[in-house]
């Protein structure tokens, strides 16, 4: 249950602006960002920062940069980010078999090596204490240009925020996003938990 309910989105009619940014990549105004509007700073900013790590004029893929916070958020298990993920992955074109093998990514013939090196990074970033190493930071270099993994860490510390958000209000877990945490990863054991 969540420990904050989120208020309609009428409640602060000067972002409207900002939940409507979410409409074009989720299809809906998230709960999360229905909570935070009790400080309208903090949605502006959350909204500025977000807009610059999934910048659509960025280098690295938008559906792929959804699964580098989706490993994140698995990392943090944060289910409402790894809903949201999902859903932001398969809206920017991630095909369904990918985003089911997510968690397997490590030995899916869906992922390149590539791939799999940017997301390893992206969880060696993401645990406490970070865990990347020198070496595995020049393998990345080997596949990836340095604004490219800038963009992948800053899709990792964005994430960071939401997951810590998102787990400690306990956010709700908007219908879409769910069916389809449920219906990918539903047999490999994925549920809300306390966003359900």
């Amino acid at each position: 249950m969540a420990r904050l309910q989120p208020l309609p989105p009428e409640t602060t009619p000067e972002l409207k602006a900002h939940f409507d940014f979410f409409l074009g990549t989720l299809g809906f105004t998230p709960n999360s960002v229905l909570t935070m509007q009790r400080k309208p700073r903090l949605v502006q900013a959350f909204a500025q920062l977000n807009a610059a790590v999934m910048d659509p004029a960025g280098e690295v893929d938008l559906g792929f940069r959804r699964l580098v916070g989706h490993v994140v958020s698995q990392a943090a298990g944060c289910r409402y980010c790894q809903a949201h993920t999902l859903l932001g992955a398969k809206n920017f074109g991630v095909r369904d078999d990918k985003l089911a093998d997510i968690w397997a990514y490590g030995s899916s013939p869906h992922y390149s090596e590539r791939e799999r090196l940017a997301l390893d990074f992206a969880l060696a970033a993401a645990a406490q204490p970070n865990a990347v190493t020198d070496a595995q930071f020049a393998e990345l270099q080997q596949h990836w240009s340095d604004d490219q993994i800038v963009e992948i860490l800053g899709v990792v510390a964005m994430f960071a925020f939401l997951n810590r958000w998102n787990d400690t209000m306990a956010t709700p877990l908007e219908a879409v996003p769910q069916a389809l945490a449920e219906g990918l990863l539903g047999v490999q054991g994925w549920h809300a938990g306390h966003h359900g």
